[in-house]
């Protein structure tokens, strides 16, 4: 009697209701089974070595392949420990989401951020459609570099009310050098790092990000 062909004798060995809770039968399990075969065996047609044998090196592969799982499971824990300290010593770096995009309704107000790398010294924010026509343009006051937060009423440069949709941020500003320079919404330094329920969350302004949800990452 191989062991393929006793599994329901778990029932007889652990569970006499037939209820199995794990619903899956470990090393242990087998054991017993094997055990129990040669326990009730006939005495006048024991069991063959040669059957013994077969069952014993199928006990053997089980327990392999149940130690190989753990190893991959710890394996697989020791990644996400290095992963998560790789993603750590982005700290300091500019985190890109890939978009300056922002979704408005009509009749509410919208707030967005943006990271100037340099000192401001004057420059406005310029709120744009979707064919890149400014439909906004907020003065900027002289501040220093950083995440700065505006707010959008739906007003445009016109007077009116802008239509629903997607608008995209951007920023042309000079530095206390007069330099020209240019920035947009959607790319932020890397302020900390929060691990919660297995996922890296970035910090990016005033908000936290999924790290999955991360374009590119660069200095």
């Amino acid at each position: 009697m191989a062991i393929d062909s006793i599994a329901t004798a778990t029932n007889l060995v652990d569970n006499p209701t037939g209820a199995n809770p794990n619903g899956i039968l470990g090393k242990d399990d087998f054991l017993k089974l094997l055990l129990v075969q040669l326990q009730y065996q006939d005495p006048t047609e024991p069991t063959d070595s040669a059957t013994i044998l077969t069952q014993t090196s199928q006990l053997s592969s089980l327990e392999a392949s149940e130690n190989t799982n753990k190893a991959l499971e710890a394996l697989s824990a020791s990644l996400l420990s290095s992963s998560q300290f790789s993603t750590v010593s982005a700290i300091g770096k500019i985190a890109d989401i890939g978009s300056n995009g922002i979704n408005f309704e009509e009749g509410t107000s919208s707030s967005f951020e943006i990271y100037f790398p340099e000192e401001i010294a004057a420059g406005d924010v310029e709120i744009k459609d979707t064919n890149g026509n400014i439909v906004r343009t907020i003065p900027i006051d002289p501040n220093d570099k950083g995440v700065y937060s505006f707010d959008w009423n739906g007003i445009t440069d016109a007077g009116s009310a802008a239509d629903s949709g997607v608008y995209y941020i951007e920023a042309s500003y000079s530095n206390n050098n007069g330099d020209p320079l240019k920035t947009r919404a959607g790319a932020y330094p890397i302020e900390s790092v929060r691990f919660e329920g297995g996922q890296s969350l970035l910090k990016l302004g005033s908000s936290y990000v999924p790290f999955d949800s991360i374009v590119e990452i660069y200095q």
